[in-house]
């Protein structure tokens, strides 16, 4: 297994995107969100994901953000580029692009607008990861937001033909019995959604899980204690269950999940904002919200430190 591959596993964010309440990007922000996951010790980080609204990015934004990503990175990180056109010929392009641009691997989301076949899909899928090699190549199984179907052993068949698939994020619900038939057919998996189910695909052996938001630190936690076994895997599962209570909660509500995380980072000073570009499900930059109030409650109840004193964090 190469350095690069071996870089994808443990605890990989999706890093947001922060914003001004006008819309306009935030690049000291984040600045100071990659350097937060960097200083806990993360191998890789991906962007521009779901998490990091990647639909309400322009082209000339989503290139601009991973090029400051790969300048800034510390030597022997890897910054994974996500690739989500939906056209086949435009999708290759930009994987290329973000190869030149310095991505050490590259994230594919499938093409699912106008319901493609599946045999449309497996093609394009195939095209690109012939045009980003030979970086390695995670595929994003991810059926609830996209509608794509994908077996095990498709994704295995499209690995034999292309020796860069390095591994598949799933992010289903109760994702156990796909990672282990994944495990089964030699492909490594990843975790997604999250991590609302993180102790299940551990257990279906998950090599690694890709939260995003601005609780990072609270995985890596959680890493750590179900890497030592014995009674740390019990801290693990423990903590696990209180987050979960918050993910399960946030879930129903679509986009509402990042949009919490967002309102954690800025009550903890990592990021200057709240803000979604509109019209995405922001919460106000408010002390008096109710929104705000349970990011409080959240830090508090998980004894999250400020990251950055001169943040906007104030008592609720």
């Amino acid at each position: 297994m190469t350095a690069d591959v071996m870089a994808l596993r443990g605890v990989s964010p999706v890093l947001p995107t922060p914003f001004a309440p006008d819309g306009a990007l935030d690049r000291r922000s984040f600045a100071r969100v990659a350097e937060h996951a960097w200083g806990l010790g993360v191998a890789s980080v991906m962007y521009p994901g779901f998490a990091s609204e990647y639909r309400s990015l322009s082209e000339a934004e989503r290139r601009a953000q991973l090029a400051d990503l790969v300048r800034a990175a510390p030597p022997g990180r890897l910054v994974i580029g996500a690739v989500s056109d939906h056209a086949t010929r435009v999708a290759a392009e930009r994987a290329r692009d973000y190869a030149e641009l310095g991505a050490g691997a590259l994230n594919i989301l499938p093409p699912h607008l106008g319901d493609p076949p599946r045999a449309a899909v497996l093609d394009h899928l195939a095209a690109v990861l012939e045009a980003a090699a030979p970086l390695p190549v995670i595929v994003q199984y991810v059926p609830r937001e996209t509608g794509t179907e994908l077996t095990p052993e498709e994704l295995a068949a499209l690995a034999r033909e292309r020796a860069n698939l390095a591994a598949v994020k799933v992010e289903c619900r109760r994702p156990g019995a796909y990672i282990r038939r994944l495990r089964e057919l030699g492909l490594p998996a990843l975790v997604g959604n999250a991590g609302i189910d993180l102790p299940e695909a551990l257990d279906a052996g998950a090599v690694g899980v890709q939260p995003g938001g601005g609780f990072t630190d609270l995985y890596t936690a959680l890493w750590s204690q179900w890497g030592d076994g014995g009674q740390r895997r019990g801290a693990a599962l423990a903590l696990h269950r209180r987050l979960a209570r918050h993910l399960e909660r946030w879930w129903p509500r679509h986009g509402w999940t990042l949009a919490m995380a967002k309102a954690i980072a800025w009550r903890r000073g990592l990021i200057a904002s709240p803000h979604c570009r509109a019209p995405g499900p922001s919460v106000p930059a408010d002390p008096g919200d109710a929104h705000v109030a349970e990011a409080d409650r959240f830090i508090a109840e998980f004894g999250l430190p400020p990251l950055n004193s001169t943040g906007p964090r104030t008592s609720a």
